[in-house]
């Protein structure tokens, strides 16, 4: 564990994800999620954790294991079709983990996720933020859209509202 790791993480902290995104910004992420879901029958949340603290920060958990542990929090596992993703950013650490349910993970895998990460830590690096996050629900909803078409009626089983950790 870095001593720059854990000095970054204690001056960002929570303020950082309110500065990068306001209420206006989390209100069109939550529009892009709810247009998003009547494409594909998945299910999609976003989180944003502007910095760790406490355990998780001194026991040095990287943003993946971070990421699994919320993606089991929020219940994101708990959909019918085991078609839940989770698109994760810890803001301190600029790292975005997608968490895909098996029935999902199945179809596109780890390397398909991770170009999507890639691709959004390439325009957070640019300071877009706002913009690299729908364009990643985007990509997500491309792959749910392939393998989990719309079909019918389905229920909205997860929140569409992003969390702010």
């Amino acid at each position: 564990m870095g001593i720059g790791r854990i000095t970054r993480h204690l001056l960002q902290h929570h303020w950082r994800a309110k500065q990068v995104f306001p209420q206006d910004v989390l209100d069109r992420i939550e529009q892009a999620i709810k247009q998003s879901e009547t494409t594909h029958s998945g299910q999609v949340r976003f989180v944003v954790e502007g910095a760790l603290d406490g355990r998780p920060l001194f026991r040095n958990q990287h943003a993946r294991e971070r990421a699994l542990d919320v993606f089991s929090h929020l219940r994101i596992w708990d959909t019918a079709h085991n078609n839940g993703v989770l698109i994760y950013l810890l803001l301190a650490d600029r790292d975005v983990e997608i968490i895909a349910d098996r029935g999902i993970d199945a179809k596109v895998g780890a390397a398909g996720c991770e170009a999507i990460c890639r691709a959004m830590e390439a325009e957070f690096a640019a300071g877009q933020f706002e913009r690299g996050v729908i364009a990643g629900i985007a990509a997500v909803s491309r792959e749910l859209a392939k393998h989990f078409p719309p079909g019918g009626v389905h229920p909205n089983e997860l929140p569409d509202k992003p969390v702010v950790m």
